[in-house]
């Protein structure tokens, strides 16, 4: 039964396919009470330009529990109800403290949230707290969507009401360029244990293409600059991590969780200096 949801967005994830399961974009978000909700399937290129909502603003939509889906959070909503709220001007990272952390547990052991996602709860979302970061990695990756995978597509098109072909898929695809390299981080626990985990949001995919065209195409230049804002700066940042599982590796996976998004408020001022990336908002796509 469709409900009027309202949700305030924290993560959208940079397109991804799979020749066994897609999803396009992973929306996801709390509600008032504080409580996470996924919303799936999301074909954010068939929004219309006032329907496409930044990281931080809050939308409307009704929806209904996407059955399809065990993960509790996930819910499928209909598109053509959703309403996205002015996002504010001016940043107020207390306003979104509050909101994130309402009634949620904050996670700084990893195994616990694994145990969690696991459990009958199948906590799928959460927020987590790194110890510490110990490095940031990059590592090349394919450059263009792979043909069988975009097939693969087209077969789970039918999950979105998008009966296209192959070339219409290439087309929306070609809008979204492929990013060709992995970014990770290295970090440990509260218990000391170190774990290496994928980023996969829409920020740091959008992040390495406004510093690839800043850096004349020069992508050693561009991948270095990413890295300066995820390693260097966000260290200096109270920075906590949006994990969230996929469909497929939930249950068989020994650690389900991706870095789906980050939120890295400032820290306490202390002598803190300004930094280039304190005037570049990357959240607003």
């Amino acid at each position: 039964m469709l409900e009027k949801k309202r949700i305030y967005i924290l993560v959208k994830t940079y397109p991804t396919i799979s020749e066994t399961y897609s999803e396009l974009v992973c929306t996801a978000g709390v509600l008032g009470d504080g409580s996470w909700i996924r919303l799936f399937p999301m074909p954010f290129r068939l929004l219309s330009d006032e329907q496409k909502y930044p990281k931080y603003t809050w939308v409307e939509v009704n929806a209904e529990r996407n059955t399809s889906d065990f993960r509790p959070e996930s819910f499928r909503p209909d598109i053509s109800t959703m309403v996205v709220e002015p996002k504010p001007k001016k940043i107020d990272w207390d306003e979104r403290r509050r909101i994130i952390f309402k009634n949620k547990e904050i996670y700084t052991n990893l195994q616990m949230l694994i145990n969690k996602a696991k459990s009958p709860s199948k906590t799928s979302l959460a927020v987590f707290k790194p110890t510490k970061i110990l490095d940031f990695l990059i590592e090349p990756d394919e450059r263009d969507w792979n043909p069988k995978k975009l097939a693969g597509l087209q077969r789970q098109s039918q999950q979105l009401n998008l009966f296209k072909t192959i070339e219409e898929i290439e087309d929306e695809f070609r809008i979204v360029q492929k990013v060709p390299f992995k970014f990770s981080y290295l970090f440990e626990d509260d218990s000391g244990k170190q774990s290496r985990m994928m980023i996969e949001d829409w920020e740091i995919g959008m992040l390495y293409w406004n510093c690839l065209a800043r850096a004349g195409n020069d992508e050693a230049l561009a991948t270095a600059k990413v890295k300066e804002k995820y390693f260097d700066w966000l260290l200096k940042r109270d920075l906590y991590f949006f994990l969230g599982t996929t469909k497929q590796f939930h249950n068989i996976a020994p650690n389900p969780f991706i870095i789906i998004g980050l939120f890295y408020p400032p820290m306490p001022p202390k002598n803190q200096q300004m930094s280039i990336f304190d005037f570049i908002d990357e959240t607003s796509y």
